[in-house]
């Protein structure tokens, strides 16, 4: 799709930019995708999220080399990987090697502690770099958010609790002041407004484009070109390039519907891929629409630009920016939504990407079990695939083609109807 080769190209491009901004002086920060990079755009201060960087270089397949040079120095094979990628990568201190000379050196790194390995990555990568880290809580939720699709825009502040916002906010007022001093530069609430107003149009576009795609048969886009779409614009969520290209992909799916034009034409069955994306092998997908029909139509990445994102600023989008982000982790793993984004898309299966070297709740080494009993429940049958989205030792691609071969054939197509 023209919408998935402009995000590459303009995501390299603005690599390559940054890469020269930094050169002459300017501060840069190295965060990870559940922080509040707003802030930073407010500013003026280039940011890169780790798990983005994490998905280029397994994407160029660097993840052996950098885990084997990691394990080399006595780092177990089992640290989280998605996360510890950038520190294998930062611990080898060859520009000529990664991709597009590497990552510079940060001012700031940020992190949420929704994990203990983040405090230790992190702390790791503070000292790889000589660079200052600062650590946000998670504050403890009390709520298990039933049903927190249909109000968090609205009334976010009666969804999430109070003393989790409070805590945050706190913490970004801090972040904010610690910036000032260090950078020089100025933060704005005004500009912040309007930060987040553009965002709430942009995730309408994501929306939008979600809601065609869950109601078109057979479906318009493959499941790559989903995900290189959203999750490019993502990361610049809130400036006039990131609303440009929702804009893009929304017109672009929607020219495909009404030409006719599938990413399968001979669809038989829908699936859903729970989890990161599978960034070494991105292609893994489309096998599985040409042998049988069956096609990943759906994932995280739009899922949560649609529902998880957006929210009415009132007069304090410093707070409703906190309960965007305070609340991310619980949205993201909240079963009963991604039950109901399979059904939304009418899905017949899912696949879980199962980490034995991460506690996350879905693709984790425990929660997948629960998420699996909340899809069977719902008569939707679930496969787990014992893997790694970025570490490309940990995949057997015949092994893993013959599981899900074998889990369409046996209990997805019986249940998908002629």
């Amino acid at each position: 799709m023209r919408s998935s080769v402009e995000a590459a190209a303009f995501q390299k491009d603005w690599f390559k930019n940054t890469r020269q901004r930094l050169s002459d002086g300017e501060p840069f920060v190295l965060a990870n995708a559940d922080t509040p990079h707003e802030l930073f755009l407010t500013m003026d201060i280039p940011v890169v999220m780790t798990q983005w960087w994490s998905a280029i270089l397994s994407a160029k397949r660097l993840s052996p080399t950098y885990f084997d040079l990691m394990n080399e120095r006595g780092y177990q094979r089992g640290l989280c990987r998605y996360c510890s990628l950038p520190l294998a990568c930062a611990m080898d201190h060859n520009p000529e090697r990664a991709p597009w000379g590497g990552l510079p050196r940060p001012t700031l790194l940020l992190a949420r502690l929704t994990c203990d390995a983040q405090t230790k990555i992190f702390e790791r990568l503070a000292r790889e770099y000589n660079a200052t880290f600062f650590p946000l809580e998670h504050g403890a939720p009390t709520s298990s958010y039933p049903r927190w699709w249909e109000r968090i825009k609205d009334h976010w502040d009666e969804v999430i609790e109070s003393h989790r916002l409070d805590l945050m906010v706190e913490e970004l007022k801090t972040l904010i002041r610690f910036l000032e001093v260090t950078t020089g530069k100025t933060f704005s609430h005004a500009r912040l407004m309007d930060v987040m107003e553009l965002i709430n149009r942009q995730e309408e576009y994501y929306k939008k484009t979600r809601d065609l795609i869950a109601a078109t048969v057979p479906c318009p886009v493959s499941l790559t070109d989903q995900i290189a779409s959203t999750m490019n614009s993502q990361w610049h969520r809130g400036t006039p390039w990131g609303l440009h290209h929702a804009r893009m992909f929304y017109e672009e799916v929607k020219e495909r519907v009404e030409k006719g034009e599938a990413a399968c034409r001979n669809e038989k069955a829908r699936l859903m891929w729970i989890g990161p994306g599978l960034w070494h092998n991105t292609a893994f997908y489309r096998y599985f629409e040409e042998k049988y029909g069956a096609v990943f139509v759906c994932s995280i990445y739009l899922s949560l630009a649609a529902d998880g994102y957006a929210r009415n600023v009132a007069n304090d989008p410093l707070r409703a920016l906190a309960s965007r982000h305070v609340s991310m982790t619980e949205f993201l793993y909240h079963r009963d939504w991604l039950v109901k984004e399979a059904k939304l898309h009418g899905v017949r299966g899912a696949v879980i990407i199962v980490s034995r070297s991460c506690i996350r709740p879905v693709g984790g080494s425990v929660g997948w079990k629960l998420t699996r009993m909340a899809f069977e429940a719902a008569g939707i049958p679930v496969l787990p695939i014992y893997s790694d989205v970025v570490d490309a030792r940990e995949w057997n691609d015949a092994e893993v083609t013959s599981q899900v071969s074998k889990f369409i054939e046996e209990k997805v197509l019986p249940i998908s109807g002629p």
